[in-house]
């Protein structure tokens, strides 16, 4: 008899936004390993051709690619209408987000506005679309992507960093009013990880050594890094987690 992977995602419908990018990819071909069906949504056509070229065949039975605009409300309503019409979202992952950079007095309000509509808003609308299957079938995992930027230390994010505030705040408080249905809600801060939110810094090697002299493991992250937690969360092992936020930072922010 075949043993059971401990992280096994067999039968499990999951949702991910941002699921063909940066540290998206690697966790998006993981759980179609574990056996899920993954609706990946991205907004950029050159990350979802990268996805669509390295999902194998037999993965890509059970991978939907969709091109939604997070900050289009409305078309994202009816993506979502037809979704969760299909069939119950077991998991959501709310990955995907924009970080303008520029002083803070540059921002006009509508760019503040957009980076909470597209890191925040969106979000919170595709949990409210996940919602009731989720309680209807008592069960269900939620996990929200924060950002050791939370800690300080960075400057010209500040709308950034401010929605993923945001986002720390939703999960502990979705936590405690989704516990009593079986459904979990945790958010994952990874750290400094070279993807292209990285690249607009303007002294990549000077960057990459902060990070190694702050970090306790002295090694970049990966994206297998964020992909492991992910799976972690989603598993039927992390059902007693709820509200809880895990550090993938290679030791830097110990609180």
């Amino acid at each position: 008899m075949t043993a059971r992977h401990p992280f096994s995602m067999a039968g499990r419908r999951v949702l991910y936004t941002g699921a063909a990018g940066g540290l998206g990819l690697r966790t998006t071909l993981s759980m179609l390993d574990m056996g899920a069906s993954v609706i990946a949504l991205d907004h950029n056509p050159a990350s979802i051709e990268r996805l669509r070229t390295q999902a194998r065949p037999e993965q890509s039975a059970n991978l939907e690619i969709v091109q939604a605009d997070l900050e289009d409300e409305a078309g994202l309503r009816e993506q979502l209408l037809r979704l969760t019409a299909e069939a119950p979202l077991d998991v959501v992952i709310n990955n995907a987000a924009i970080y303008p950079s520029m002083p803070f007095e540059q921002y006009s309000m509508e760019q503040l506005r957009r980076v909470h509509r597209v890191n925040v808003e969106a979000a919170l609308q595709i949990i409210r679309a996940a919602l009731p299957g989720m309680r209807a079938q008592g069960w269900g995992r939620i996990i929200n992507i924060s950002s050791i930027t939370l800690s300080g230390g960075w400057e010209n994010l500040q709308p950034y960093v401010q929605s993923k505030g945001a986002m720390l705040g939703n999960t502990r408080a979705l936590a405690r009013e989704f516990g009593k249905w079986g459904i979990t809600v945790n958010a994952i801060a990874p750290g400094a990880f070279p993807t292209d939110a990285e690249a607009i810094h303007p002294d990549p090697e000077g960057y990459t050594r902060m990070v190694l002299d702050r970090q306790s493991i002295k090694r970049r992250g990966h994206a297998g890094d964020i992909a492991a937690a992910i799976l972690f969360l989603a598993s039927e092992e992390a059902g007693f987690i709820s509200g809880q936020t895990l550090s993938v930072d290679g030791g830097w922010d110990m609180r």
